[in-house]
């Protein structure tokens, strides 16, 4: 398993989604407060928000928090803080390179938690632009498959201007280039399917593997611990787990 999106599977697969409500809110209130910033608050007229508001409402995110987020993206909360997007890059363990991005209101805050991640789990900070050049950003959408014709799905995402599909059991990811990402969502959903998850990911031009258990527990470990962070949004790295040894891992 490659450690872009497929990292969204290994969790599920673990059991280890975000077990604090807290910060799932947190997240996806955030990423609605970015959406308004950048696209405004109707999300008739803002793709990246009806994406936003979709992802926080299958999380279970209240409709009360949904609408402060909004008014806080649209700058009517006076008291609000100002959440500001960041990311950081660097090495993890067995020579991976990691990209971990942030919406935070505290930068000093922020970057101390994530150097400290980096420095106790085995991995090293890098500088800006470090490791990015062997990413490239792509649309992720994630849908349940099951009961469906998997063909019919690939030729409708493909027509909507899909790049490349994923096939893993009852689930399928699609990918996409970060402006197709909506055409292609809105498409989907025209015709019936239901949407796991989309989202812009840092997916890796080269991945590298993983060959011993020990070094893929202590990959998994890192990114728990950097997901943990309440201020992360996403983590994206280049590892590559086979299924024999993520059935080995605790």
């Amino acid at each position: 398993m490659s450690g872009h999106s497929k990292w969204h599977s290994i969790k599920h697969k673990k059991g280890a989604a975000d077990a604090k409500r807290g910060k799932v809110f947190t997240r996806f209130a955030n990423l609605i407060t970015i959406a308004v910033k950048e696209g405004g608050k109707d999300p008739a007229m803002n793709p990246a928000l009806r994406i936003a508001i979709d992802n926080a409402k299958r999380e279970n995110v209240p409709n009360a928090n949904i609408d402060r987020a909004i008014k806080r993206g649209a700058g009517e909360l006076k008291d609000a803080n100002e959440i500001s997007e960041m990311s950081y890059e660097g090495y993890g363990p067995g020579g991976t390179t990691i990209i971990v991005e942030c919406l935070t209101d505290n930068k000093n805050r922020t970057y101390t938690s994530i150097r400290t991640i980096f420095s106790k789990k085995g991995g090293s900070l890098g500088n800006s632009g470090s490791v990015s050049w062997m990413f490239d950003r792509k649309g992720i959408i994630r849908i349940d498959t099951k009961g469906k014709n998997l063909d019919d799905i690939e030729l409708m995402a493909i027509d909507a201007g899909a790049s490349d599909i994923i096939r893993e059991n009852d689930s399928m990811e699609i990918l996409t280039s970060p402006t197709d990402l909506n055409k292609v969502v809105e498409k989907l959903k025209e015709n019936g399917i239901i949407i796991e998850q989309a989202e812009l990911l840092q997916t890796p031009n080269q991945t590298v593997e993983v060959k011993d258990v020990e070094t893929a527990q202590k990959i998994i470990n890192f990114i728990d611990a950097i997901e943990e962070d309440e201020d992360v949004t996403n983590v994206s790295s280049n590892f590559d787990i086979s299924e024999e040894i993520m059935n080995q891992l605790s």
